[in-house]
């Protein structure tokens, strides 16, 4: 407890999030983490994550949406868990790890600017949505209650996308509604690594302890980001759990039925969106400070090496 206040996790700050000036590292132990810290806040927010689905797919109240899922029962609950948990252990490493080479590659020398960070995290958000979008295609599938009797596991899933053709399996199967998903990923990280730094370096200077400034960063950052790009949450959540060749609505159909089913109005859009916040806000939080927590010990382990 004490130690939280010492001068020297005090200068240890500024350099947690960015390395010095022209080089370049891969820490295998900080991307590791990543991926564990991913995969438990995956695990223990995914119940809070199937009920904003059923909200975004049939448009229905919090508590209809869980009473659903308690009528279906519990041995249901983690009903399409595998593929998200095995995205969200890849996403620990792709996200901070794609991140870091690219703005490494953008500013060898540093400083990192703004259009510097935004254009690092964009490309990172590209890659992300490409290495990751036929996972989420299948936990969509998996999650939707409608698809339970014809597609029972992830197997099954599977089984259908690779009964297409090559051409219909990317773009009936596992990349179904990529671009919308791509569209969220790249602005997503885009908006996450610009403001993330400035945030934290902001709060660390108010004397707080070290772990509080990620913490809250991660938060911060992960809820505005998802309030705003929610609406493209919800279309591809709808494109993606259609299946089968006949009657696969476009990307424009697939937008004007989200936005006639809600209403014609934005506010239904964002049913559900106080649990996403309660989700976004958990996982971000936990990912950033767990990754700026091992960064921290990576520096003071090679500084005691110099010394």
């Amino acid at each position: 407890m004490g130690e939280q206040n010492h001068s020297p996790g005090k200068e240890l700050q500024p350099r947690t999030r960015a390395e010095a000036p022209g080089k370049k590292s891969w820490h295998s132990q900080a991307y590791a983490l990543g991926a564990v810290s991913n995969f438990m806040s995956t695990f223990l927010t995914f119940p809070i994550y199937k009920v904003v689905f059923r909200q975004q797919i049939h448009a229905m109240a919090v508590s209809e949406a869980v009473r659903q899922l308690w009528h279906e029962g519990p041995q249901y609950f983690y009903r399409g868990i595998y593929p998200p948990l095995l995205s969200k252990t890849l996403q620990g490493t792709l996200l901070f790890g794609t991140y870091d080479s690219l703005l490494c590659f953008l500013s060898p020398v540093g400083p990192h600017t703004l259009g510097h960070r935004w254009a690092a995290g964009l490309m990172s958000g590209v890659v992300e949505a490409v290495a990751l979008s036929p996972f989420e295609r299948v936990q969509n599938v998996l999650q939707d209650g409608r698809k339970q009797a014809r597609f029972p596991s992830t197997f099954s899933i599977l089984k259908e996308f690779n009964s297409y053709g090559l051409w219909g399996r990317l773009s009936l199967g596992y990349y179904r509604g990529f671009w919308p998903v791509l569209a969220r990923n790249s602005l997503g990280s885009a908006l996450y690594f610009s403001f993330k730094d400035p945030i934290q370096d902001g709060l660390a200077e108010q004397g707080l302890p070290h772990w509080v400034p990620a913490l809250v960063s991660g938060s911060v950052n992960g809820t505005i980001t998802c309030l705003v790009l929610y609406p493209l949450i919800v279309l591809v959540a709808n494109m993606q759990s259609h299946i089968g060749w006949q009657n696969m609505p476009s990307l424009w159909a697939s937008a004007q039925d989200v936005w006639n089913t809600r209403g014609r109005k934005l506010l239904l859009i964002y049913r559900g969106g106080s649990l996403v916040i309660l989700r976004s806000s958990v996982t971000w939080g936990l990912t950033t400070a767990i990754h700026d927590f091992l960064q921290r010990k990576s520096h003071s382990r090679k500084e005691l090496k110099t010394d």
